[in-house]
């Protein structure tokens, strides 16, 4: 909605765009709770958005000179299907054109996701600090300077060439990789993992797949990351909403139909000679899928992984990760060794996992109350009821047995 809302208006007016739907959503559970859910509640909400930003433009002076086109190109869409693609010159779906809309060349990669989450995804400026391991208030001065451009020049800068799709794609990658994870960690959500966050973004990608300038091995790799990690969405999850790891997995629940995208994706991905991060961490992703039980995962093949991926894209979190798999290879005392080598440590302060993960070796080790510790730090860092009962689960472990 407010993709389809700051098409029309521009994103200088954006915060109008989100008021227009924060009203229209507000005015939904006014009414649906009375007179019920909508038949086609898209429909309804899109109509609703549409009529409330007709009003504003009909008795707000600064549109007056130019109210009857904008009237106009609202009402276009009155008479099609809900979900409809308007067909652009370029970029088709109006969530993914906007995407590339808002990476402005005057901002940043990082600005230009963190507006991105902000606008189109829906993430909260605490999700969107989670997702960059950074502070709320330094995303609050990302948004700020990206909104402060856009107020300036009073509109975004429009795809008009075929090289302006180009050199956004990463920016784009970005969005949809972080999306997907938002999706398939539940961070700030009451559901262990979120479904529909996750396929969002598989179609987006798909999306940008099927674009010429998006039809590219990288494009490929990602899509074949994120099938590979949806296919095991069903295995994550108890019936409770606890999170299962992964070596406790009912493999038999994972989308057999997914991991064969995957594949397929990934055997597209492979064509030329580029090496992305998401070639890699899709390849990591695959060897875990094609594993028929945990105890036969080639550890140390997906630790040589991580340490290519590591010299791509170093960063605290796929240390940490290359710390487990370092401990899964080679031991428990391995992996706390690597665990304290971590560059930019600081970094995870927050995140509930890396201690947790100091909490799993030292139970492996047999340390139970040094492992309990660990735990108890994670458990006071989750950021969610099923990460709360997850590291509850793994403290009543590290009790002596009666």
């Amino acid at each position: 909605m407010v993709s389809y809302l700051t098409r029309i208006f521009g994103l200088g007016r954006l915060a109008l765009a989100e008021d227009v739907v924060q009203d229209t959503l507000c005015r939904a559970l006014e009414i649906w709770p009375i007179q019920g859910v909508p038949d086609n509640p898209s429909a309804w909400l899109m109509r609703v958005a549409r009529n409330r930003a007709i009003d504003i433009v009909r008795r707000d002076d600064q549109f007056r000179h130019f109210a009857p086109e904008i009237v106009y190109l609202l009402k276009q869409r009155e008479n099609q299907p809900a979900g409809t693609p308007v067909f652009e010159k370029e970029i088709q779906d109006d969530q993914l054109r906007m995407m590339f809309a808002c990476c402005h060349p005057e901002l940043s990669t990082e600005v230009q996701v963190t507006l991105i989450l902000k606008t189109l995804c829906g993430f909260s400026v605490s999700e969107i600090a989670h997702s960059f391991l950074a502070r709320e208030d330094s995303i609050e001065k990302r948004l700020g300077r990206a909104r402060n451009l856009f107020r300036r020049s009073g509109s975004f800068v429009e795809i008009t060439s075929v090289s302006d799709i180009a050199e956004r794609l990463d920016a784009v990658y970005q969005a949809i990789y972080l999306l997907f994870s938002e999706g398939y960690h539940g961070s700030r959500s009451e559901q262990t993992v979120r479904e529909d966050l996750c396929f969002e973004a598989i179609r987006l990608a798909i999306l940008l797949s099927e674009h010429p300038q998006g039809d590219r091995p990288k494009t490929y790799a990602l899509l074949a990351l994120l099938c590979f990690h949806a296919a095991r969405l069903a295995g994550r999850v108890a019936d409770d909403g606890a999170l299962i790891q992964l070596e406790m997995q009912d493999r038999s629940k994972w989308d057999s139909e997914l991991i064969g995208r995957g594949f397929r994706f990934l055997e597209k991905a492979s064509i030329g000679d580029e090496l992305s991060e998401y070639h890699v961490e899709a390849g990591i992703a695959a060897m875990h899928c094609a594993a028929p039980s945990y105890e036969q995962t080639d550890w140390r093949k997906i630790l040589e992984s991580y340490d290519v991926l590591h010299r791509i894209k170093p960063s605290p979190i796929i240390a940490l990760n290359r710390a487990v798999a370092a401990g899964n290879a080679l031991g428990p005392e391995e992996g706390l060794a690597e665990l304290s080598k971590i560059p930019d440590a600081a970094k995870l302060a927050g995140y509930a996992f890396y201690p947790a993960a100091y909490g799993e070796f030292h139970l492996l080790a047999g340390r139970m109350s040094e492992a309990a510790k660990h735990f108890e730090k994670a458990l006071e860092l989750a950021r969610s009821p099923s990460e709360s009962n997850f590291f509850k689960r793994k403290l009543e472990g590290c009790r002596p047995v009666v």
